[in-house]
């Protein structure tokens, strides 16, 4: 077993950027493409952070815990595949409302998973459209499309303007503790692409989802860590798994009472 090398997809200040999030070897996204798909802007009693998200329903995203985690205030932004973008498609939201599972950890990423609620429901647009839970878990070979504002090489430093998306696919996890030793639990799996294609910092919360027939979109992981070998390295990208915290999504984004 080889040295365990977990890297935090460390949120990536919004003022001061040193490093930003990517989406490597990926296209960019046309307007209307990924219609849940929500970049987050978090306010700390530290700093100002980016991460993505997924609109759940009107009034809930689904994210990273990471994401979440020591949060004063949000601005979630959606109907837009351009940040710089400020047209009527774009809805900008403020929000204090979060969730953070109970047993996140963020030494290890374990439960790395968190939700953020409107103040008052959104409407549903052309632009802006929801995201599933997934109905079965993930297993190896599983492909499905990666989105994200972040960094899009190692050598820079600036967010994406655009949103970026790649195919991924799930790989064993086996293959995934080459690089992550027994830091991988059960709620863990790792994706990689073809090309040394994955994710790096400020990707922080964003899916991997998968189309399952018109206006039907599940996301199957949520991004998490990545080596320290680098974003381009070929190491896999490191996901929450999504389908075995169904439950405890639902009783907050669905409540009977």
């Amino acid at each position: 077993m080889g040295t365990v090398l977990i890297f935090v997809l460390c949120l990536s200040p919004i003022w001061a950027l040193s490093r930003g999030s990517r989406i490597i070897g990926g296209q960019e996204a046309y307007v209307g493409e990924f219609p849940y798909a929500a970049a987050i802007y978090k306010s700390t009693a530290d700093g100002n952070y980016f991460c993505t998200g997924t609109v759940l329903t009107d009034e809930w995203v689904l994210t990273a815990g990471q994401c979440v985690d020591g949060a004063i205030l949000f601005t979630v932004v959606m109907g837009t595949h351009k940040l710089s973008v400020n047209d009527e498609s774009v809805v900008r939201v403020a929000t204090e409302h979060y969730v953070l599972h109970p047993d996140y950890n963020p030494n290890t990423l374990a439960n790395d998973i968190g939700l953020i609620k409107f103040r008052a429901p959104i409407t549903f647009t052309t632009y802006i459209n929801r995201a599933y839970v997934p109905y079965l878990p993930v297993s190896e070979g599983t492909t499905g499309i990666a989105y994200g504002w972040g960094q899009t090489s190692d050598d820079d430093p600036e967010l994406s303007d655009t949103l970026v998306h790649v195919t991924l696919r799930a790989v064993s996890d086996a293959e995934c503790r080459i690089t992550y030793g027994n830091q991988l639990t059960e709620n863990m799996v790792c994706f990689a692409g073809n090309y040394n294609e994955g994710t790096c910092y400020g990707d922080s919360g964003s899916p991997i989802t998968q189309y399952i027939s018109r206006g039907y979109i599940i996301i199957h992981a949520i991004s998490s860590f990545f080596s320290a070998n680098g974003c381009e390295s070929p190491d896999p990208s490191g996901y929450t798994k999504v389908f075995p915290y169904n439950g405890w999504i639902n009783n907050y984004t669905f409540p009977t009472t």
